[in-house]
């Protein structure tokens, strides 16, 4: 067995890694951890607070959280789907902040703590070179969490995640209609050239950081494309994961 934390997981996608770590069908995960400023959604009976392998950390200062990071027994994995927007945070040097400067600060306190394997949700849209500030950030967050030199990291580059977000995000609620159009009348396969479900991406990053962890993985470092997401998080599953 191991031990994971959550970072995001009142976000879509986290909250989707959240309910697949506590789903797992044997107990792999002796120890579930999550950090928010708010109490993670609990909408199935796997995501109840009193789950016997959940422990909840809640705090609205953020400045708190690398000292949930640093308390004996660090988690063998840390997932993060830390981010926010632009709207949301009030100004992109304050999205800044949050997605690439506490993500990097709470892995940092994490390698230091003896957390060995590392999984990032990222994006697809990430390039150091790009005019835009949020593919910049993007590819300037995995830069610098591979420069921690994790012993297993494993970066997930999904397109646009699609799913019910809480917060509204007309331009993607937009490019999420037309993907599921094109779904629906070509099988899916043009759906998912767009756009990745939150669900099949949690599912993604839970089985691949175990893998990692079991040393399954080919190197240090895995990047996991569109593609790979898929097949990974609509994969059966294999012995060591029923």
């Amino acid at each position: 067995m191991t031990t994971a934390t959550v970072l995001g997981s009142t976000g879509m996608t986290g909250s989707h890694i959240l309910s697949t770590l506590l789903s797992l069908p044997t107990p792999q995960i002796s120890n579930i951890t999550t950090i928010s400023r708010r109490a993670p959604n609990q909408t199935t009976p796997s995501q109840s607070s009193n789950h016997p392998t959940l422990t909840t950390h809640i705090s609205p200062d953020t400045t708190t959280y690398p000292a949930f990071l640093t308390t004996p027994g660090a988690p063998k994995i840390l997932f993060s789907a830390l981010a926010t927007t632009r709207a949301a945070a009030g100004s992109f040097a304050a999205q800044y902040t949050l997605e690439h400067d506490l993500n990097i600060t709470l892995a940092r306190t994490a390698r230091q703590s003896g957390t060995t394997t590392y999984v990032l949700i990222s994006s697809a849209n990430g390039n150091l070179n790009s005019y835009f500030p949020y593919s910049r950030m993007k590819a300037e967050i995995e830069r610098d969490i591979l420069a921690l030199d994790f012993p297993h990291t494993v970066i997930l580059r999904p397109g646009l995640i699609g799913g019910r977000r809480e917060e509204s995000r007309p331009a993607e609620a937009v490019i999420r209609w037309i993907a599921d159009g094109l779904g629906a009348v070509s099988g899916g396969v043009l759906k998912d050239f767009w756009t990745q479900d939150a669900d099949v991406i949690g599912r993604a990053a839970v089985r691949a950081g175990l893998r990692a962890q079991r040393g399954e993985l080919p190197g240090k470092v895995t990047v996991l494309g569109q593609r790979d997401i898929l097949d990974l998080g609509r994969g059966e599953l294999t012995e060591e994961e029923r």
